[in-house]
């Protein structure tokens, strides 16, 4: 028998409220209130997020992400800054006990992404979970260590005609894995770096020809294949099959719960739409 998810697509929301929105399904799943369940959203307006660990004032420029009219939130989740525009973000909250997930965050990584890899699929695309255990691969994908997600592989990393495509991660709180991330169908690689802080012109350049010659969207592929661009709605649909394929469950559409609702409005207010955590560290 196939195990029923819940799957909830809340549509273009703020910064603060989509990182609200995930700790609050998060919060309400550890407390059994609601199943599993897969979000997929969109921003509005598009927004530059940080990582956890990130040092907002030292890494990035928040006067040029104003000037750019771009929103700004720090993740509850690791990784380096990311521009959300033309993408589909998705987020996965289970139990960390949850028959099939394994303990390890890496292995953990690797099997809630499996439903990317069948996404990137059924777009036609030859995408393939690339492990990292070598020197030798992690050199091929290594990243130089600019602040820009996306070229830093982890110890999988989703790979799409041999370059990386899509940025996920993942908290831990309360027995619950959330994993979240960009599935990208284009982006504007310029405005990223403009609103990133680096040492000198030449480094700037340097990190930015390393993450174009890594970081890869799905409609640069398309088109380097010869191939039509594809929009959001088809990439929500070949997404939407794929993860319950991956994740060998069965979707109910479902939407956010009163107490999902609430929490989430309560999190913007105290947290993520505050200064104090946004721009912490």
């Amino acid at each position: 028998m196939t195990s029923k998810w819940r799957f909830v697509h809340t549509g273009n929301r703020t910064p603060a409220e989509n990182m609200a929105i995930d700790e609050a399904i998060l919060n309400a799943h550890s407390e059994g209130l609601v199943p599993p369940t897969v979000r997929f959203y969109g921003w509005d307006p598009a927004t530059l997020s940080i990582g956890y660990f990130q040092k907002a004032i030292k890494e990035i420029d928040l006067e040029r992400v104003k000037e750019e009219g771009l929103g700004f939130v720090r993740r509850p989740t690791g990784g380096r800054a990311v521009l959300h525009d033309k993408e589909l973000t998705y987020s996965i909250i289970v139990k960390e006990d949850y028959p099939g997930i394994p303990t390890g965050v890496t292995e953990a990584y690797r099997v809630l992404s499996e439903g990317l890899l069948l996404g990137f699929r059924k777009l036609g695309l030859n995408a393939e979970m690339v492990q990292l255990a070598t020197e030798e691969d992690q050199q091929k994908y290594a990243s130089m260590g600019s602040s820009a997600c996306f070229d830093s592989p982890s110890w999988y990393e989703l790979v799409v005609e041999g370059r990386k495509v899509a940025g996920s991660a993942q908290v831990r709180q309360k027995n619950v894995v959330l994993q979240h991330g960009s599935i990208l169908l284009d982006m504007d690689v310029d405005q990223l770096f403009r609103c990133l802080i680096f040492s000198s012109e030449r480094i700037a350049e340097r990190m930015k020809m390393s993450f174009l010659n890594k970081a890869v969207t799905i409609n640069d592929v398309l088109r380097d294949l010869g191939q039509n661009a594809v929009d959001l709605a088809q990439v929500e649909a070949a997404f939407k099959v794929g993860m319950a394929e991956g994740l060998k469950v069965e979707f109910t559409e479902g939407a956010l719960t009163p107490y999902e609702e609430e929490l989430a409005a309560k999190l913007v207010a105290e947290k993520y739409g505050t200064e104090e955590w946004n721009l912490k560290r």
